[in-house]
């Protein structure tokens, strides 16, 4: 299958699209060229009321939105509805902070380096490129549209091929609010054409969302050109539950972490690690609370869990269940492919893991959690540091010092303590190892496309 929508919910094929021609490719990537000239010339003021303009759209076409998004993917809708909510939000956000963010930094004592007067700026690098996932249609999209736009960029967009009519809903959004035309683009594109848009020079830069081998090969291809780029790529987020933890919180917590978007997040709970004092009782209310989700269709507003959004990951998730139950795994729930259409599995936990699983060593993306017992904290943090990724974490417990000792030393692009990690548009979101590098959110978001200037003067 090309570029289609496909429900994951009943498995059929509801629209198919041709891909853009490669003179369909090359006018809109000399449309979004022309655009970020325009947008360069622009102010932020003018800037701001456009967004403000594509942020009240978002809103008043929610619920339609929403809907298209659960049939695309298959999330919950009112967790579809939750995300054009907070992609909204994120652009009034950037409409009303950018400036601030990105205004001139004047040097306190310009005659240190002979100067009368000396500052940094930041200026717009031009036509950014984005390859974007499914998981998260609208929010990981505007996460970047709504600050490249605002620091006056052009955006690009490459999206995941069976999220269609949300990347051509995206093509429309920033003019219908006003933007010049060519501010935002969509490109149907497959993946290997990739590498001849990035390779364009009139494409600066380029940022992904993805796997990780996407983004070896985005960023290999950047690095031989020469462009920056910044990469969030997988995760397998661990989530630490010490002696001092409320036990029942953090367990419909963690259930919570784990089936968040039908469990397909880079920055869900994966790896529960509980200290063995609470081991046992943790255990046992996380399994039943992970055994009483309701599964079924997304559009019903009951269901709390709902199908993976394609049948290959279904399988592959299914295989990585397999191969530890193979290998001596227990299944404290789940563990089953339900016996219904579309592409649903079961939330499951896996116990009794042992490193030459694959759960133990890949990314499970999908409504399964890995259990493992720690004896102390010691052992606890190296269970958590000893994955190859580092995007995200969480430390459960009510002893301060253990809270900074944690903070310390886990090896994550961030630490939540007595909760689940969630992006926010004030925190600087990114991680480190193979999880990628450079930053989305907050005032290091929108710097990350833009030329930051030094001036000096006689």
């Amino acid at each position: 299958m090309g570029i289609a929508t496909v429900n994951p919910t009943t498995g059929l094929t509801e629209k198919e699209f041709e891909p853009h021609s490669s003179e369909e490719v090359q006018a809109r990537i000399a449309e979004s060229a022309g655009a970020a000239t325009r947008l360069r010339a622009t102010t932020y003021e003018q800037r701001a009321a456009w967004m403000l303009a594509a942020a009240e759209i978002l809103d008043d076409e929610a619920n339609s939105l929403a809907e298209l998004i659960t049939v695309e993917m298959g999330k919950p809708i009112a967790q579809s509805v939750a995300e054009v909510q907070k992609s909204a939000k994120a652009m009034r956000y950037y409409a009303e902070n950018a400036e601030a963010f990105l205004a001139d930094s004047p040097l306190q004592d310009p005659a240190a380096v002979g100067a009368s007067q000396a500052w940094t700026r930041y200026e717009p690098l031009g036509a950014v490129l984005a390859v974007m996932p499914w998981n998260y249609p609208l929010w990981q999209v505007i996460r970047f549209a709504a600050p490249a736009l605002m620091a006056g960029n052009s955006g690009l967009l490459k999206h995941a091929s069976n999220v269609p009519q949300a990347a051509i809903y995206l093509d429309t959004l920033f003019e219908r609010g006003g933007f010049p035309a060519g501010s935002f683009r969509t490109l149907l594109i497959g993946g290997g054409e990739v590498a001849g848009v990035l390779a364009d020079p009139r494409v600066k830069a380029v940022t992904l969302t993805g796997s990780e081998p996407a983004g070896r090969s985005v960023a290999s291809i950047a690095a031989d050109h020469v462009k920056k780029a910044v990469l969030e790529l997988g995760g397998s987020d661990p989530f630490i539950v010490m002696p001092t933890a409320d036990i029942a919180e953090a367990a419909a917590t963690a259930v919570r972490a784990r089936i968040s978007n039908n469990g397909q997040s880079c920055i869900a709970g994966k790896r529960f690690i509980v200290h063995t004092e609470v081991y046992d009782a943790f255990a046992v209310e996380f399994a039943e609370r992970m055994a009483d989700l309701v599964v079924g269709d997304p559009l019903d507003p009951q269901t709390e869990v709902g199908p993976l959004a394609t049948r290959s990951g279904r399988d592959e998730l299914a295989e990585l269940v397999e191969d530890a139950r193979d290998r001596g795994a227990q299944i404290l729930a789940g563990g089953t492919i339900p016996d219904s259409k579309g592409f649903f599995y079961a939330p499951t936990i896996v116990a009794g893991l042992t490193d030459d699983m694959r759960l133990v060593q890949e990314e499970a993306f999908g409504p399964v959690a890995s259990l493992y017992r720690a004896n102390d904290r010691e052992e606890a943090l190296r269970i958590a540091n000893q994955t190859s990724f580092g995007l995200s974490s969480a430390v459960w417990t009510r002893d301060e010092e253990e809270e900074g000792w944690f903070m310390k030393n886990l090896e994550a692009g961030a630490v939540f303590i007595n909760g689940r990690t969630v992006s926010n548009q004030e925190l600087p979101f990114g991680g480190i190892k193979r999880s990628g590098f450079g930053r989305e959110l907050a005032a290091e978001g929108i710097r990350e496309f833009c030329n930051l200037k030094t001036v000096w003067k006689a």
